[in-house]
């Protein structure tokens, strides 16, 4: 008997004919050729402009290999833009963002999957209600906030706190947490209760040893959203001492050659591409995990 719980847009029968089958491979092959220049044809260009001449990347048409390979490039944006110093802020202020991030999300997460407080259920829409709210339309009042803290009526600009503690309320990072937090069984929560261990010492010992690959995807995209941003700690570190990789980069780049410039985007870029391709397999994982049950 045919298995038939496998749908596909071809056929098996389609297939296993000569022009059904030569079809088929020569759709696949141009789809995948197409992506992948897509997606990689900016990466390409990024890290070969750093290797050409100032007059090689400027000129149009450009030129698809460099004429002339120019290592020095790279060592000279090193030192040029302070790609050390830009390198250590936009690491502190990442890895501090994550911490912050694992302590409150977490507890958010748990709170809302395993601990059920009243109007949980609202609280939660109304968080990944916030999803559909432009980032961009929350710069104002975020902007507003930090300049003038309220009740405490702190000025956080050009401070940490300024970046670490909007990156706290992730209403994405909660959402998947608690997905996966509700794919933990509530009978063993129910045995730690009776064994005598409060909600905090079963978050502790039974949760979070189980929630290692959510964690680290979490992780991730914490540590990659600080790197990326652009816009908001332009906005919040006015001080080129205290700027980030993308923002130094930008106010450090009048008067350098533009190939200098290409050069130091490629290596600022370089890190989370190696944490991608180190942690691809952690990140898939993650995402899919939690969302069986059984």
């Amino acid at each position: 008997m045919a298995d038939t719980s496998t749908r596909t847009l071809i056929s098996q029968t389609q297939l296993n004919r000569p022009v059904g089958k030569a079809v088929y491979w020569t759709v696949l092959t141009l789809v995948v050729a197409g992506f992948t220049l897509v997606f990689l044809g900016p990466l390409y260009w990024l890290v070969t402009g750093g290797l050409k001449s100032t007059q090689e990347v400027i000129q149009n048409p450009p030129t698809f290999f460099p004429h002339r390979i120019h290592t020095d490039t790279y060592s000279e944006a090193w030192s040029k833009l302070n790609m050390g110093r830009l390198l250590f802020n936009t690491l502190y202020y990442a890895f501090g963002a994550l911490a912050f991030q694992l302590v409150f999300d977490v507890a958010a997460a748990y709170a809302l999957s395993k601990l059920r407080p009243v109007l949980g259920n609202l609280i939660l829409g109304m968080m990944l209600a916030t999803l559909m709210i432009p980032s961009a339309v929350l710069i104002v009042p975020q902007y507003l906030t930090v300049l003038d803290l309220p009740l405490l009526h702190l000025n956080l600009v050009n401070t940490p706190w300024a970046i670490w503690l909007p990156t706290v309320a992730n209403a994405f990072n909660i959402f998947l947490l608690k997905r996966f937090f509700d794919s933990v069984p509530d009978e063993l929560m129910a045995a730690a209760a009776i064994d005598g261990a409060s909600p905090m010492r079963t978050l502790w010992s039974i949760i979070l040893p189980m929630s290692r690959p959510i964690i680290g995807v979490v992780s991730i995209f914490a540590v990659v959203n600080v790197w990326k941003d652009f816009l908001w700690p332009l906005l919040v570190q006015p001080d080129p001492r205290n700027q980030p990789l993308n923002i130094g980069i930008n106010s450090l780049s009048i008067g350098v050659p533009q190939n200098v410039v290409i050069a130091a985007l490629a290596i600022a870029s370089l890190p989370t591409i190696a944490f991608f391709l180190i942690f691809q397999r952690n990140i898939m994982a993650g995402l899919t995990s939690g969302g069986l049950k059984g």
